[in-house]
């Protein structure tokens, strides 16, 4: 097989293409943008926004709420009732302001290094640059949508609603999450649970009063112990407490203890059965007070014969660029993809940059991965 001579793929065959992507990812990147800094999320909207002047596509801005940065949705393509193709990128990233003193922006060699550029500055820009040029040349086979989010990294608390109603009406959802283990796409994460439980027991002096006492932090370790004992890798059901609070003073027996607990599932049912153990938590001792707040933050996202159809048709784009393709299995990390493909809509996921060392002061994006993703891109929204 072979790409078809109008296919905006050709667009990212050659090396100069490669050279002008990886300025724009790199002026990107030099733009921080850190979830918890709406101004400098905004910024990064703002600079994305001027970039598509005179481009043949139709853009909404949508203010930010919550203390949180914008959303931006690109619409092109054919203007028919079909059901779209739906892009999702997240402009946000994890790294502080000033990360880029110990992370410059620079390449050596074949990475390409700066804040947020392997999650996921990298696989926006390359989906952005084929969503441009099939918008340009018209060889979209259905409409487009391009949606791109300030919030991912900490849930998607304030656009999870806008994402499940372009989902709705997508025949197919395309995340730019990085690429997996040297080049593989992703069809199945698990789905993602976040409960806060606070233990209240009876304050008293820890010396002169200490038989009086409830200590929480105690009665706390005890949950603790059953949250953990939950871990079940056969169902790879997994569950970690990651933070924890207690206590006033060395000499006073603590009345309050708050504690986070992270759980990871690979099926609804399962997300169902170990959330209600969660929230199903009591005191293991008298006199002590347990409330558990939460629930599952992003349901499964499952290999569905709709996911495995989309997947093949990845498969035969790839082969006509000449692009080795696979998949990863299941990923315990969520996305934006869990959203949608919840709803059963087809989605595929780590269509991004390949790379290593998200969330770190190592972080790169390879810069030979960029054309030929950039073509596999352009070829799936011309296909989708």
């Amino acid at each position: 097989m072979s790409i078809p001579q109008n296919s905006a793929a050709h667009a990212f065959a050659h090396p100069d293409a490669t050279d002008r992507m990886v300025a724009d990812i790199r002026a990107w990147a030099a733009i921080e943008s850190p979830t918890s800094e709406p101004a400098a999320v905004n910024a990064m909207m703002d600079h994305l926004v001027a970039g598509l002047a005179g481009e043949p596509v139709a853009v909404e801005r949508i203010p930010g709420r919550d203390g949180l940065g914008d959303s931006v949705i690109l619409r092109a393509g054919p203007t028919t009732d079909d059901k779209h193709a739906l892009v999702m990128s997240h402009l946000d990233t994890v790294h502080p302001i000033g990360t880029l003193a110990d992370l410059p922006v620079r390449v050596e060699g074949d990475r390409l290094y700066g804040p947020g550029i392997y999650d996921m500055k990298g696989g926006a820009y390359l989906a952005l640059a084929a969503f441009l040029e099939v918008a340009r040349r018209g060889t979209a086979s259905r409409p487009l949508v391009f949606l791109f989010t300030p919030d991912e990294e900490i849930g998607s608390p304030t656009t999870r609603g806008l994402i499940e109603h372009l989902g709705r009406a997508a025949a197919a959802v395309l995340v730019t999450e990085p690429a997996r283990d040297g080049g593989k796409i992703v069809t199945a994460r698990k789905g993602v649970g976040r409960f806060e439980v606070h233990v209240e027991g009876r304050p008293a002096h820890s010396g002169s009063r200490h038989p009086d006492g409830r200590n929480a932090i105690h009665e706390a370790a005890r949950q603790i112990l059953a949250i953990e004992a939950m871990t079940d890798y056969g169902r790879g059901v997994t569950t970690t407490v990651g933070l924890v609070s207690g206590g006033t003073a060395l000499n006073t027996i603590p009345q309050h203890c708050r504690f986070g607990v992270d759980l990871r599932v690979e099926t609804a049912a399962d997300g169902e059965e170990f959330a209600r153990a969660i929230l199903g938590l009591a005191p293991q001792r008298p006199d002590f007070r347990v409330t558990v707040t939460g629930g599952m933050n992003r349901p499964p996202f499952e290999r569905t014969p709709g996911v495995a159809a989309l997947y093949e048709r990845a498969l035969a784009c790839a082969a006509e660029i000449g692009l080795p393709l696979s998949e990863t299995t299941r990923t315990g990390g969520g996305s934006d993809g869990n959203f949608t493909a919840g709803l059963g809509v087809p989605t595929l996921d780590g269509l991004g940059i390949d790379g290593d060392g998200a969330h770190t002061l190592a972080e790169y994006g390879l810069v030979s991965s960029i054309g030929p993703r950039a073509q596999l891109m352009a070829r799936l929204l011309e296909t989708a």
